[in-house]
């Protein structure tokens, strides 16, 4: 009995020590695990511990890049940039939203509205996207914000910049606008995918679409060191992001602006070019709109009502409005047929009222008729009995290869705008291949005259001028300033032999006689009796310009509404004919070419001339401060 007692006590002792054993080795294996771990995480893991201990103590913001400005010919700001006052928030980062929406209502006085719209936004995105809660506060409201802020976790006011259009609309077509970057400009533009913050604005036409890359600019990056609230308690580095580059373009401003006011309550289009250099001194359409309006989201009605405006204000009819050109093709088809010895300038035609040609009636403009015309007068009284005989002579297809080398049917402002469009100057093989069906000689006579399915642009019809009026000679239009001395370009022009073929201007005609006889039959047109645009001359010398009226119908007249013979307010708005006028001056020493669009304004003698007078005065009034800057630029 006492062995096995003391066998027991044995057993039990060995069975404690065991225990006892595995007990320590499992607190030591504790132990040392723990140890093990410490060292790994506070030496071999420190680095990573440390930045993360210091992202939940610093904050990094980054910020809308500033967009380079636009600036005229002279150097004023048309495009430039102002501080907006934002209020942001990222749903997840926000305890209880409701509660912060509730505070922020009370202390900017939101809406209802504003409020649902909140809710709105926030349903649609994702927890951890940014709800811009208001983009326009007042300074006073910005300030009262950062007052509170302490109180407001998960809400960031923002700092961020808008653009400023100075001149509201009357660089709206040229320059476009901004707005917001959607998903799709996220997607079809890397550079904006990579600088996007929120209240990032981007270009979304004109000239701020195309020059985007340029504009943009790189964000600027905040560091700060935040408490436990994430409230900002010191600022630790700013790294500054560069602006984006500035551009300056062609054109003046003061043109620009008069311009839009001699346009004023009528649907239409002005551009003025250089004939040397190609430089744009003026392009507007009317009517316009204000960019300003887009800064912080167009209102839906307001977006409405641009859209469903009659005159169309959206549309740059410059570049993008395609219309009849009317009688102001005339110079054009007279050039052709003298280039391919179709006529002689002495060619006589008869004008009667009418002419009847396999069955159809083709009308002259005049109800009795001109009577006996060569080309001269032709132009000088814009007979269309006289250019539909010349266009039969000439065929459709030679037309078209001399109107095509002057620029009619082609893009004028390469890489400067996305929405130009390139019209139509019809052949026996456009319209074979566009439409399937032949071409007929009736078609041939009504395209001498700038109808039928010839479709241009007021710039193409400005560029075209342009090129007659430097002697016939390509140029290149341009919103970039260029620079050029313009002797050096006139002595290429007339291939002096200072300069090597083959020039930078290559002439567009076989023989610049028959451009000269152009132009002076369009000198006659505006300065003598019986020019179309006679009331509009300017005698002095310094201002005197030359030009071509047109009348483009936008419906077929019937021979009952002809006899009706009807006044221009008797005639419903929609069914008056377009009214254009192309010039170029000063005569003696051209410069600078133009066309005047006014749509549905009658004839061009009585709607568009007149304009046009005033217009080159201004012009000519503002050459020597132009040229002041150009000589310097040539000289530097």
């Amino acid at each position: 009995m006492l062995g096995d007692g003391i066998g027991s006590n044995v057993r039990k002792s060995k069975l404690i020590n065991r225990r006892m054993f595995l007990a320590s080795a499992a607190k030591a294996v504790v132990f040392f695990g723990i140890v093990g771990r410490l060292f790994y995480l506070q030496v071999e893991q420190n680095k990573k511990y440390l930045t993360l201990s210091d992202k939940n103590r610093i904050r990094e913001n980054k910020l809308p890049p500033i967009r380079g400005e636009f600036k005229d010919y002279f150097g004023k700001i048309i495009a430039g940039n102002l501080d907006v006052y934002e209020l942001h928030v990222i749903p997840e980062q926000v305890e209880d939203f409701r509660v912060l929406v509730t505070r922020v209502k009370q202390i900017l006085k939101l809406s209802d509205k504003d409020v649902n719209k909140i809710y709105k936004t926030k349903s649609k995105q994702k927890p951890w996207e940014t709800i811009i809660i208001s983009d326009n506060l007042s300074w006073n409201e910005f300030s009262k914000i950062n007052y509170y802020l302490y109180d407001l976790p998960g809400l960031k006011p923002v700092i961020s910049v808008g653009r400023n259009y100075p001149f509201n609309e009357s660089y709206s077509h040229v320059l476009g606008y901004v707005a917001y970057a959607s998903k799709e400009d996220l997607s079809s533009n890397e550079i904006i995918n990579e600088r996007h913050v929120p209240g990032l604005r981007v270009g979304k036409n004109g000239l701020e679409k195309t020059f985007e890359k340029e504009l943009i600019g790189t964000n600027t990056v905040q560091r700060f060191e935040v408490n436990a609230y994430g409230k900002r308690i010191n600022q630790l580095e700013v790294q500054n992001g560069d602006q984006g580059n500035s551009l300056r373009i062609t054109i003046d401003t003061e043109i620009q602006n008069y311009t839009n006011e001699l346009l004023a309550g009528e649907a239409g289009s002005i551009s003025v070019m250089d004939i040397y250099t190609g430089e744009i001194i003026a392009m507007n359409s009317s009517p316009s709109f204000n960019p300003n309006d887009f800064l912080y989201g167009i209102g839906t009605k307001k977006w409405k009502d641009l859209n469903s405006n009659p005159f169309k204000p959206l549309i740059n009819k410059t570049i993008s409005g395609l219309y009849s050109p009317g009688s102001t093709i005339k110079p054009i088809v007279a050039l052709s047929a003298l280039e391919n010895d179709v006529i002689k300038p002495t060619m006589q035609v008869y004008c009667s009222d009418s002419i009847d040609f396999y069955e159809q009636k083709f009308h002259c403009w005049k109800k009795r008729g001109h009577g006996y015309m060569t080309l001269k007068n032709a132009i000088k009284q814009s007979c269309d009995i006289y250019f539909y005989e010349v266009a039969r002579l000439l065929g459709v297809d030679r037309l078209n290869e001399t109107a095509r080398r002057f620029g009619l049917g082609n893009i004028v402002l390469k890489n400067f705008f996305e929405n130009e469009k390139k019209g139509v100057f019809p052949s026996t093989k456009w319209k074979k291949e566009a439409i399937g069906q032949n071409w007929y000689l009736g078609e041939t006579l009504i395209t001498g005259i700038g109808q039928g399915y010839i479709q241009s642009t007021p710039l193409q019809l400005t560029l075209m001028t342009a090129q007659l009026a430097n002697g016939g000679n390509k140029i290149y239009p341009t919103l970039t300033p260029n620079n050029k001395n313009i002797e050096k370009i006139k002595k290429e022009m007339e291939g002096s032999e200072d300069y090597d073929l083959p020039s930078n201007y290559p002439p567009l005609v076989r023989n610049k006689e028959n451009v000269k006889f152009v132009l002076d039959a369009m000198f006659k047109s505006t300065n003598e009796v019986y020019g179309t645009s006679y009331s509009s001359r300017i005698e002095d010398p310094k201002y005197q310009f030359a030009g071509k009226t047109g009348t483009a119908q936008v419906k077929r007249i019937t021979q009952a509404e002809r006899e009706l013979d009807r006044k221009l307010d008797q005639i419903p708005y929609k069914e008056r004919d377009h009214a254009w006028y192309i010039a170029f001056g000063p005569y003696k020493s051209p410069r600078y070419a133009m066309t005047v669009l006014v749509e549905h304004g009658g004839s061009g003698s009585s709607a568009a001339a007149p304009i046009a007078k005033k217009l080159f005065k201004k012009i000519i009034d503002r050459h020597e401060e132009r040229e002041k800057i150009r000589n310097r630029k040539t000289l530097t």
